[in-house]
């Protein structure tokens, strides 16, 4: 990627000269990114420690505006002075590494040129042009051909270099709520192309909505921070209840099922006893990603404390199947975890720890309750009547809960 913007560029700078306002253009957008940096450096160091996955880089908004006005050449140098600023008033003081910069850097001059090939396919459209549908589908066309790139280039980068289990969609390219961010940052870009180009003196107004962008974002992943479990990952106790009470209601709603597994690591004290706490929250945090990658991406799952997990699993279709595909996922899981090893750091050296085992409870809805404190009740019910039986087993409400329904026939 490196190789390619660098050699694009020095080819784009062989290929002829530029003019007065290029030149100035090229100074104004690479003054007001810098700007730009610095009135927000506060709350972007926040937000890149906070986030766990891609999100759109709002300097997009000055790097943008350049592929729509500058030549490719000069669209290079706004990038590369921009980023170079970011590297030593932002990225370094979070120790991001200097290389994934440098790619960063690469992936943003290539998507220039992706929106700048769109312009130049369409004949080239200048924001004073701006006055029909054909000028505006253009421009929408180069914005989605900057976003592509730029976002597909970092996906790829993350998809190859990340270990197993293999990252989710969400991690790979971002959540929806980041791509929404990243169209609309690149729509402001649009918007200061076209100030630049008609009154230089508008564009500073870009500034405003651009502030309000970085604390909308920063104050979205503080709550998703707040709702997420540190050790695991996962949404912790009191974020997975409000959401899967949100679920039930929306599957009463339209009539459909649900079901829950609770999970509980089996002799998990030992671990602890044995290998020290920190060795116990690496187990915590493999098993967490196990029981990721074993459901489905829209399954919600949580740590309900200690070792124990939770899952909840909307649409699994009617009864009989319901039952029948519950008991298969959490037999899965089940079978997953007793097969795992996971290696952790001790003060002694690296030690693998096998032999897991996590007894499973599940419980239907509307079968076993109509609300989400009767299921789990049920399901937690089902989890003691596995360990009851010998740990490392799998017991789904109905089978628990048959011998009750029976008592006052044979009395």
């Amino acid at each position: 990627m490196e190789l390619t913007a660098l050699g694009l560029f020095l080819l784009d700078v062989s290929r002829g000269s530029f003019t007065q306002s290029a030149l100035f253009g090229t100074l104004m957008l690479s003054v007001l990114g810098v700007v730009h940096t610095e009135i927000a450096i506060g709350l972007e160091r926040l937000r890149r420690q906070v986030a766990d996955t891609p999100h759109g880089d709002l300097s997009s908004v000055w790097t943008f505006a350049a592929a729509v006005l500058l030549p490719p050449a000069l669209a290079t140098v706004v990038v590369l002075v921009i980023f170079t600023h970011q590297w030593f008033r932002v990225w370094r003081s979070i120790q991001v590494p200097a290389y994934r910069h440098t790619f960063s850097t690469a992936t943003v001059v290539l998507a220039c040129h992706a929106a700048a090939a769109v312009l130049g396919y369409a004949g080239g459209v200048s924001p004073l042009e701006l006055e029909g549908p054909r000028e505006l589908l253009t421009v929408g066309l180069a914005i989605l051909a900057y976003a592509t790139v730029n976002t597909g280039l970092v996906a790829a980068a993350i998809a190859l270099s990340a270990p197993l289990p293999r990252p989710s969609p969400a991690q790979l390219i971002g959540h929806w709520d980041d791509n929404m961010l990243e169209l609309a940052t690149l729509c402001l870009g649009g918007l200061a192309a076209f100030a630049l180009a008609s009154n230089p003196w508008l564009v500073p107004l870009v500034m405003a909505p651009l502030l309000v962008l970085h604390r909308a974002v920063l104050v979205r992943q503080l709550e998703e921070v707040a709702s997420t479990d540190s050790k695991t990952g996962l949404l912790n106790a009191a974020a997975w209840q409000s959401r899967a009470s949100k679920e039930l209601r929306r599957a009463q709603r339209g009539r459909t099922n649900a079901a829950v597994l609770i999970l509980d690591l089996d002799h998990f004290k030992s671990v602890n006893d044995d290998h020290g706490h920190l060795a116990g929250d690496e187990v915590l945090s493999a098993v967490a990603s196990a029981l990721r990658t074993e459901v489905r991406e829209h399954d919600l799952v949580g740590r309900f404390g200690g070792e124990e997990f939770v899952v909840l699993l909307p649409e699994l279709g009617r009864e009989p199947e319901s039952t029948a595909e519950l008991h298969a996922i959490a037999e899965r899981i089940r079978h997953r975890i007793s097969t795992m090893s996971v290696v952790v750091s001790t003060p002694t050296g690296s030690l693998t720890i096998a032999g897991l085992s996590v007894s499973v409870g599940g419980a239907a809805f509307p079968d076993h309750g109509t609300g989400l404190d009767h299921v789990l009740e049920a399901a937690d019910t089902a989890l003691y009547a596995a360990k009851r039986d010998g740990r490392n087993a799998v017991r789904i409400a109905a089978a628990v809960a048959m011998p009750r329904q029976h008592a006052p026939g044979r009395r």
